[in-house]
C-alpha cells in the first residue's frame, strides 16, 4: 500500500476538488499520508482534514519560507514573530493525529534571512525533542548549513526531497534519519538523486509526493497526488532490482516505525 509521508493538500491548488480527491485516495492504494502543514493557519487546516480522514496524519510546524511569505500567517497573524506562532503551534503536539514537526529546515534559493531562519529551524529541532516527535526536513540549496544542525541535535526524522549526494547519504542513515524521495527520483536529468537512491539503505528510504508539486514522469509538471506514487516505486524498484510491491511494502513499513501509526 502508499504512504505518501509528504503532501500539502492544503493547498489552494486543491480548493476546487480537494474533497473529490481525498475521497478517491483509498481506491488507488493510498494507506496513509502526512500532511504537512507551513504554519500554525495550515496546521488548524490539516487537522480538519484529518477528522474527515482518519488516514491522514498531521506534521505542524513553520516552514522557512512562511517567514517572508505575505499570506502566512506568520505573518499575517503573528506579524513575523514566529516564537509567538511557534508557542501556539506547541500543544497541537499533545494530539495523536500530530505525528511530527514540520515541515521546517533552511531554503537558501529564497531571500531569507539566513540567521533567522537558522534560529526558527533550531528551536523546531528543540520541540521536537521535547516532545519525542520526528522532524521534517527541508534542505534547499543549504546542505551545509542543515547538516551541521542535523548533526548538533541528532534528531529522529526525514530529509524530505532529498537532493543530496549519495555519500551524504551514508552518514545521514547513519545517524538513524529516514531519506524521502519523491516525483524527482524519476525524471531524465536527476542522475545524483539515481545515486542517493541506490546507496539508500532499504529500511531508510520513505516515498512522498510533495504534492501538488513535483509529479512524476508522465505527468511532470501537472497536479501531484498520493496515488501517483506508484509511479516513483516502480522507478525506485528497477534501481533496487525489485519489484514496486516490495517497494511499497517496505516503504510502508519504514514510514509507521517513524511516525508510530
Amino acid at each position: 500500500m502508499i504512504f505518501d509521508t509528504h503532501s500539502h493538500y492544503t493547498s489552494h491548488r486543491f480548493d476546487d476538488h480537494r474533497t473529490q480527491l481525498l475521497d478517491s485516495l483509498p481506491g488507488q492504494g493510498v494507506c496513509a499520508v502526512v500532511d504537512c502543514a507551513t504554519d500554525f493557519e495550515t496546521a488548524q487546516q490539516c487537522l480538519a482534514l484529518a477528522d474527515q480522514y482518519p488516514w491522514l496524519y498531521v506534521a505542524a510546524g513553520i516552514h522557512p519560507q512562511s517567514l517572508i511569505e505575505e499570506d502566512a500567517s506568520t505573518r499575517t497573524r503573528f506579524g513575523g514573530d514566529w516564537r509567538a506562532e511557534l508557542d501556539a503551534i506547541e500543544p497541537l503536539y499533545a494530539d495523536k493525529r500530530v505525528v511530527a514537526v514540520g515541515e521546517c529546515g533552511l531554503d537558501h534559493y529564497w531571500p531569507i534571512p539566513k540567521e533567522e531562519q537558522a534560529a526558527l529551524f533550531e528551536a523546531e529541532l528543540e520541540v521536537a525533542r521535547a516532545h519525542d516527535l520526528p522532524i521534517i526536513v527541508h534542505d534547499r540549496e543549504a546542505h551545509a548549513d542543515t547538516y551541521a544542525l542535523l548533526k548538533k541535535h541528532r534528531p529522529k526524522g526525514v530529509v524530505h526531497c532529498y537532493s543530496g549526494s549519495a555519500d551524504d547519504v551514508a552518514w545521514l542513515t547513519a545517524q538513524g534519519l529516514y531519506i524521502g524521495f519523491g516525483g524527482v527520483l524519476t525524471f531524465a536529468n536527476a542522475r545524483k538523486t539515481v545515486e542517493a537512491a541506490a546507496a539508500c539503505p532499504l529500511d531508510k528510504i520513505l516515498l512522498e509526493t510533495d504534492c501538488p508539486y513535483l509529479a512524476p514522469v508522465p505527468f511532470r509538471g501537472k497536479e501531484n497526488h498520493s496515488g501517483l506514487i506508484l509511479y516513483v516505486a516502480r522507478r525506485l524498484a528497477e534501481i533496487r532490482g525489485t519489484t514496486e510491491e516490495e517497494i511499497l511494502r517496505i516503504t510502508e513499513e519504514n514510514a509507521r516505525r517513524l511516525f508510530g501509526v
